[in-house]
């Protein structure tokens, strides 16, 4: 037993049990990372190495090829800093406390646009590459399904925009500040 220390009877490490649960984890958020289509997976930094494994292992069909490959993305993952990993995939399933928050900031703009017209204003002010007269149809689309009691096809796709518009105006980080 290696995890104790006979002479001074003290904890070195973690257990043989708790380290294979650790890699598992690994595995399956890299699993995860797999499920990811091409474009959502180049937006996350991480190293080139496990971008080459997981692209790989999204090309391999055969089941026992494609475990041995999932073995290898947890082997290479044990020397990456897993919690930006982690991260992004809560961020891409929207499980973060600011995805959250952004989401339901976006929610309450376009209740606010529906009720209030004035408030494109604020929406040209703050997003000046918005497409007004868009968002002005999508909103007069979406009043009139409201009256007509038809589904909510133009409120869901106003939602999308103002997401879109949002994401495009997110500040760049990498921009040297001098």
């Amino acid at each position: 037993m290696e995890d104790i220390d006979n002479d001074a009877g003290q904890y070195s490490g973690p257990s043989k049990s708790q380290r294979k649960r650790e890699m598992t984890a690994l595995q399956d958020l890299g699993g995860e990372l797999v499920a990811l289509s091409k474009e959502r997976l180049a937006k996350i930094d991480m190293p080139e190495r496990l971008r080459d494994a997981l692209l790989e292992a999204q090309r391999i069909t055969s089941h026992e090829a494609r475990r041995r490959q999932m073995q290898y993305i947890g082997k290479i993952m044990r020397d990456v800093d897993a919690a930006p990993l982690r991260a992004a995939m809560d961020e891409i399933n929207g499980v973060s406390k600011a995805a959250t928050i952004r989401q339901h900031q976006l929610e309450r703009l376009r209740t606010r646009l529906m009720e209030d017209e004035a408030v494109f204003s604020e929406v040209a002010r703050d997003y000046p590459g918005a497409d007004m007269q868009h968002l002005r149809q999508l909103r007069r689309n979406a009043l009139k399904e409201a009256q007509q009691g038809k589904p909510p096809r133009a409120y869901r796709e106003l939602f999308r925009e103002l997401r879109a518009l949002e994401v495009a105006g997110e500040p760049d980080d990498t921009t040297d500040e001098a």
